[in-house]
């Protein structure tokens, strides 16, 4: 099995190029999506409301915008929440290798970390890939999604510079142009991940 970091910065397109993979047949994993579900378990809103206050819906959910305005803008927070959902992920993330090399020896397994190189975590994985975009596109994809400059900076910000994720990656994929142009290169590096799954 060949387990694949694929990370970036926001607006990069990180999930259209894992969702093109799922689509050719890699096993797939976000960590956006451990989290969704993270913040529904007890007794993690539970630690949440202790360190961080109401931070929830009328429903009792974790309200995720109230939650980003806190720890966007305060990095001590931020870390804070990150000790709280950092280590589920990573036990979720071991799980989901450990099934996969054991149903598909063969197995190209994917999975989508934003903050990868920040935490480290990278050094867990054979191969790892940076989507790049430059950040005036970035800015631009973020802005059609409905966010304000200033957020949007703010965001980008609080991550690694991606010129600097792509001093980390084997495999750079560019999502400077059109979705077509993005499949053709995501077909052809899937091609050589095949073959290094196939011989490792």
């Amino acid at each position: 099995m060949l387990k694949v970091g694929l990370t970036g910065s926001i607006g990069t397109g990180k999930t259209t190029v894992l969702n093109l993979f799922k689509e050719l047949g890699a096993y797939v994993i976000s960590a956006d999506q451990i989290v969704h579900r993270l913040l529904k378990r007890k007794d993690i809103k539970e630690k949440i409301k202790k360190e961080f206050g109401n931070v929830f819906t009328s429903e009792g959910e974790v309200d995720r915008k109230k939650l980003a305005q806190i720890v966007f803008k305060d990095e001590k927070k931020r870390k804070k929440l990150e000790s709280i959902i950092h280590p589920e992920v990573f036990k979720e993330l071991e799980n989901f290798f450990k099934k996969v090399g054991e149903k598909d020896p063969d197995a190209v397994a994917v999975a989508e970390i934003p903050l990868m190189i920040e935490t480290g975590s990278y050094k867990n994985y054979d191969l790892i890939i940076v989507v790049y975009a430059p950040e005036e596109i970035q800015i631009e994809r973020l802005k059609k999604k409905g966010m304000k400059e200033e957020e949007i900076l703010r965001r980008i910000r609080s991550q690694m510079p991606i010129e600097e994720k792509v001093k980390y990656a084997d495999i750079v994929i560019k999502n400077t142009d059109s979705i077509d142009r993005l499949k053709k290169e995501v077909e052809s590096v899937f091609k050589k991940l095949k073959n290094l799954a196939h011989n490792t």
